[in-house]
C-alpha cells in the first residue's frame, strides 16, 4: 500500500508538472524538488505546502521528481539548465557543482520562522566544508541531509563477524558466487585501494583519506588489478536489489551502504534470516548527501524554506524512520528518540551530538550511528575532478570482462549450434529444391 501511495503521489506531481505551463501559474507559487527515490517520508513531503503557507502566508505547490544517479541529475542542471529549485546530491557532486559555479547561496532570512539549520551536527558541517572552494564555504551553499558508511552486509549463518570485519572476505575464494558488489565505481575504487594497502594502513604509514583520494595513474592501475582479482567471486553488480537478495538467503555478502543495511536487517529478521553489518577494520568511506539550490532555480526562497523545514528534529525523525538512513540533524530530541536500552553495546557519539550531553556512552543502533573509533578509521572520498574519466574507464574495463570461462564457452557453444543449424537448413532447402527440379524433369 505504501509503495502504491508513493507511485500515486509521484504520478500526481508529474501530471501537475505537465499542467503548470498551461495554467499560467506564477513560478513563485511552485517548488520543484529533485531527490533520490524513496529518500523522504511521503507525508513530510505532502505537509510542506501547509507549513509554508503558515510561515509565509503564500501558497506553494510541489513538483517532485526523482533520480537514481548523481551524474544524471548534474547533467540535467549543467547542460539542460533545468530549473529545479532544490536538489539532493552527494558530497562529491556538491564539490563539483561549487567548482562549476552551479549553486546559489542559501538565504537564511526566514522572517518570523526559526532558523533550524544550526541543528545540523558540527561534525557533519566540518566534514562537508572540506569540499569548500576559494572564497566559498560549502555550508553556505549546502545543508547536510543524510549520511552513512559503506561496509559489509553479511549472513551470520555463513560468515562470522571477524570475517566480515575485513575487506579480505570479498577476495576470499570460499565466498565465490555468494557476493554482491554495489555498482558504484567510487565505493569499488575505495575498497580496492584500501585492501591493496592493508599492511601500510595497519602500521600507520598511510591514512584511509590519503589512499581513497589518490587517483594517480599508479593508484588507478592498482585498483584495477585488485578489482579484477576479486571479480571471479562476484555473482553480480547491483544498484538496489542487493539488500533484497540478502533477505532471501540468496547471497552471503553484500558491499552496501549503512542505510540499506538497516532496512535489510529489519526485513530479514521478520522472515528468520540473520543479517548483520560491519565496517571493515582497514577502514572505509563515509558519505554525505545534502540539499542545494541550483544556479537555474526560479524559486530560491521556497527552496530555502524547504531545506529549513527538513532540519526540524521532528521532521528529521520521521524521515529517518521512513527511509532507514541517518539524518545530519543532531539535537537532544534526536538522541533521546534513538536511544535503545535493548542494545547491549555502547557507542561514543560525542563527536556527532557534542560533548557534555551524555553522548559518549550511548545505547544506540551502531549501524546507523557508528562509534567514534569506526569514524576515525574512515574518510570521505572527494571529487576525482579531471581524473573521473580515467577512473570510469578503469571501472568499465573491470565490469566489461564480466563473463567467466564457463559462460564464454556456453555462449560459443550456443552460437556454434545455431550456425550448424542454419547451415543444415540451407543444405536441406537446397536438396529439396534439387529433388523438386528432378521430379519436374521426370514428368
Amino acid at each position: 500500500m505504501k509503495r502504491l501511495t508513493h507511485i500515486l503521489l509521484l504520478l500526481c506531481l508529474v501530471l501537475a508538472a505537465a499542467s503548470c505551463k498551461d495554467s499560467g501559474e506564477e513560478r513563485s507559487h511552485v517548488l520543484k524538488v529533485y531527490n533520490w527515490a524513496d529518500y523522504i517520508d511521503e507525508d513530510v513531503l505532502a505537509e510542506f505546502p501547509a507549513w509554508y503557507k503558515q510561515q509565509t502566508g503564500q501558497d506553494i505547490r510541489l513538483i517532485y521528481q526523482v533520480f537514481d544517479i548523481n551524474e544524471i541529475m548534474l547533467t540535467k542542471i549543467e547542460r539542460g539548465h533545468e530549473d529545479f529549485d532544490v536538489v539532493c546530491p552527494s558530497e562529491y557532486i556538491i564539490e563539483r557543482m561549487l567548482k562549476k559555479n552551479l549553486l546559489l547561496p542559501i538565504d537564511r532570512d526566514f522572517g518570523k520562522t526559526p532558523d533550524y539549520l544550526p541543528n545540523i551536527s558540527p561534525y557533519i558541517r566540518r566534514e562537508l566544508n572540506k569540499t569548500s572552494q576559494p572564497g566559498r564555504t560549502t555550508t553556505d551553499y549546502a545543508v547536510p541531509y543524510m549520511w552513512g558508511t559503506a561496509g559489509i552486509l553479511y549472513n551470520r549463518n555463513f560468515i562470522t563477524p571477524d570475517e566480515a570485519g575485513s575487506w579480505h572476505c570479498l577476495w576470499n575464494s570460499k565466498n565465490k558466487g555468494k557476493i554482491l558488489m554495489k555498482d558504484s565505481y567510487r565505493d569499488a575504487y575505495g575498497t580496492a585501494i584500501i585492501y591493496a594497502h592493508a599492511r601500510r594502513l595497519a602500521d600507520g604509514t598511510v591514512t584511509v583519506e590519503q589512499l581513497m583520494n589518490d587517483n594517480s595513474p599508479e593508484a588507478i592501475a592498482l585498483a584495477e588489478k585488485y578489482l579484477k582479482a576479486m571479480k571471479p567471486n562476484i555473482s553480480g553488480w547491483e544498484a538496489d536489489f542487493g539488500k533484497e537478495m540478502m533477505t532471501k538467503n540468496k547471497t552471503w555478502l553484500n558491499l552496501t551502504w549503512s542505510g540499506d543495511a538497516v532496512w535489510a536487517i529489519d526485513e530479514a529478521e521478520a522472515v528468520g534470516v540473520d543479517l548483520a553489518y560491519e565496517v571493515p577494520r582497514e577502514g572505509s568511506n563515509i558519505w554525505y548527501d545534502g540539499w542545494v539550490i541550483p544556479k537555474y532555480a526560479r524559486n530560491p526562497k521556497a527552496a530555502a524554506y524547504f531545506i529549513n523545514y527538513l532540519c526540524q528534529p521532528g521532521i528529521a525523525l520521521r524521515n529517518m524512520d521512513a527511509i532507514g538512513y541517518v539524518s545530519a540533524v543532531a539535537t537532544p530530541e534526536i538522541m533521546e528518540a534513538k536511544r535503545d536500552t535493548a542494545i547491549a553495546t555502547r557507542s561514543d557519539l560525542s563527536y556527532f551530538f557534542g560533548e557534555g550531553v551524555g553522548a559518549d556512552s550511548l545505547q544506540i543502533n551502531p549501524v546507523q550511528y557508528p562509534d567514534r573509533k569506526v569514524v576515525e578509521r574512515c574518510a570521505m572520498i572527494r571529487d576525482f575532478g579531471d581524473r573521473t574519466e580515467l577512473v570510469l574507464e578503469m571501472w568499465s574495463r573491470v565490469k566489461g570482462d564480466n563473463l567467466n570461462t564457463g559462460i564464454v564457452l556456453l555462449i560459443f557453444s550456443v552460437f556454434g549450434v545455431l550456425f550448424v543449424w542454419l547451415v543444415y537448413g540451407k543444405i536441406r532447402k537446397y536438396r529439396q529444391k534439387q529433388r523438386h527440379h528432378r521430379r519436374r524433369r521426370i514428368r
